[in-house]
C-alpha cells in the first residue's frame, strides 16, 4: 500500500492504522512505517520538511491530512440521493 498524493489521505491513514494495531509498535515505529508508504510527490513533500519537524505519529498524520485535504473523499449527504438516476 502506498500513498502517492492522489488518494484520500484519511482512507490511507485508516488502512495503515488498522494494520499497525496488530503490530503494537511505538510512535517511532509508526512514523517510520508510515514514511515507507509514501511514494512520488508525497515522498517529495515529506523530504522537503525540516529535520525534526515531526515528533509524533499523530503530528505526522495531521500534517499528511492537511497537506492532501483536497484529495479527501467528499462526505455524502442525505440529499445526494436525489441526484441518483436510473438509466
Amino acid at each position: 500500500m502506498s500513498f502517492t498524493r492522489v488518494e484520500d489521505p484519511e482512507a490511507h491513514l485508516t488502512s495503515f492504522h488498522t494494520q499497525m494495531m496488530l503490530a503494537r509498535g511505538s510512535d517511532v515505529v509508526y512514523c517510520k512505517l508510515l514514511l515507507s508508504t509514501l511514494a512520488g510527490a508525497a515522498l517529495e513533500w515529506f523530504v522537503s520538511l525540516h529535520d525534526g519537524h515531526i515528533t509524533t505519529f499523530d503530528q505526522f498524520a495531521t500534517l499528511l491530512r492537511e497537506q492532501y485535504l483536497v484529495n479527501k473523499a467528499p462526505t455524502r449527504l442525505f440529499y445526494d440521493v436525489f441526484d441518483i438516476k436510473q438509466y
